[in-house]
């Protein structure tokens, strides 16, 4: 009889336990999100460029920011993410040279023969606002799962900076005229668990319409294929 009250007691205190545990998920689940802080690396490509232009070296950029997670259905694997982040994006090439004329910029090709360049590129610092359609597998509980994220990111910017280095010429140049202050392009970021695949196609152009060379357009646009990595 004892046994039976002892086994009786224990049976109605699992019970409730699970109900417990069964409550507390019910409302983890009710509240949860994916909002994430994010870190994600890029190799930086000039788009669209003449095809005078040549890049050279590995041109970088380095992408910090948090996006927060709106669920837009029952089981929240489907959601809509905003957030606000700040990246810095360089672009080295051969023979675009970069100068300040009257206060504006000036571009032109230059003859690699005659220079012996050991630096020259260009870099943008904006801070910028990811917009997101985001689909997961995740539950409250998994935290590795497939993702696929797109969506459309603008970015503003902060400053820039162009250092040209050779055996003839030394030149640093800031916060030059010319740049388009506002950048935006479409987004796209997939994979599973903290690796993501991430690419970014801009829409616009790095500079601005009334920047020419010789006396065209130049439609430069940036490309930037990288990884992303969800921190939390």
């Amino acid at each position: 009889m004892k046994f039976t009250f002892l086994l009786f007691i224990f049976f109605i205190g699992q019970l409730g336990f699970s109900q417990v545990d069964d409550t507390d998920k019910a409302e983890l689940y009710k509240n949860y999100r994916e909002d994430q802080f994010y870190a994600s690396v890029t190799y930086n490509l000039l788009n669209n460029k003449p095809k005078d232009i040549s890049q050279s070296g590995f041109s970088s950029g380095f992408h910090f920011g948090f996006i927060r997670d709106m669920p837009i259905n029952e089981r929240r694997n489907f959601a809509i993410g905003l957030g606000l982040g700040i990246s810095t994006n360089s672009y080295n090439q051969k023979n675009l040279l970069i100068e300040e004329l009257n206060d504006d910029i000036a571009l032109s090709i230059i003859n690699e023969d005659n220079f012996n360049v050991s630096k020259n590129k260009f870099t943008t610092y904006l801070v910028e606002i990811p917009l997101e359609v985001r689909w997961r597998t995740s539950t409250t509980t998994d935290y590795n799962f497939w993702r696929i994220y797109t969506g459309f990111k603008v970015g503003y910017l902060l400053y820039n900076s162009s250092k040209f280095k050779s055996e003839e010429v030394n030149q640093n140049l800031s916060n030059i005229n010319g740049f388009n202050k506002i950048q935006y392009g479409l987004t796209l970021s997939a994979g599973y668990g903290t690796w993501n695949f991430q690419v970014y196609y801009g829409l616009n152009t790095i500079f601005e319409d009334s920047v020419k060379l010789d006396d065209e357009a130049l439609n430069l646009k940036s490309l930037k294929i990288g990884l992303m990595f969800y921190i939390l």
